[in-house]
């Protein structure tokens, strides 16, 4: 699998929804290998569209537990205010900065056996599926922060489009 690197053009496409009949023993095993490339990056999410897969779904894990997540979306957010934390990304390596986001939100997807989930992520869980949900919706985190930060990685963010090379796992 190819990590893609800020610059590729499938990190800023919407991606498009699966079918029943997709939620098969490849779609498995394609989210097994995106679990050993995060780990093998030292993420702890990882989108399709990350790895030039233009479709909704993503992994994630946090203190040994896996979440692969389908067609996902937000169904209510629970906070009353965004709580700030800084955040990085496998594909715009290097960056990390501060992002205000909701810190409980009830969310609903497809586990991987094709069986819907509706539960309620709080803290680094939920920051993390609005992180990897924003990636299938063509966003990224840098699109989040401040005028004054994006001014301040402005020539990092240059130099990463100017080689944008994806990285094999």
């Amino acid at each position: 699998m190819d990590l893609q690197i800020y610059g590729s053009k499938v990190l800023r496409e919407k991606s498009t929804s699966l079918i029943d009949n997709e939620i098969n023993d490849e779609l498995k095993a394609v989210l097994d290998d995106m679990v050993r490339v995060m780990r093998l990056a030292n993420g702890i999410g990882l989108a399709s569209n990350q790895v030039d897969i233009n479709r909704r779904y993503f992994v994630m894990e946090i203190d040994d537990v896996i979440r692969k997540c389908i067609n996902p979306e937000i169904v209510e957010v629970l906070s009353k205010e965004d709580v700030p934390m800084d955040e990085g990304c496998l594909s715009v390596p290097g960056i990390y900065k501060e992002v205000r986001r909701p810190d409980k939100i009830k969310v609903k997807y497809l586990n991987e056996d094709g069986v819907e989930v509706v539960e309620v992520l709080e803290g680094l869980w939920a920051k993390c599926f609005q992180h990897e949900l924003d990636h299938i919706n063509g966003f990224l985190f840098i699109d989040r922060i401040s005028n004054i930060n994006k001014n301040l990685i402005r020539k990092k963010l240059a130099l990463l489009k100017r080689n944008s090379k994806p990285i094999t796992y």
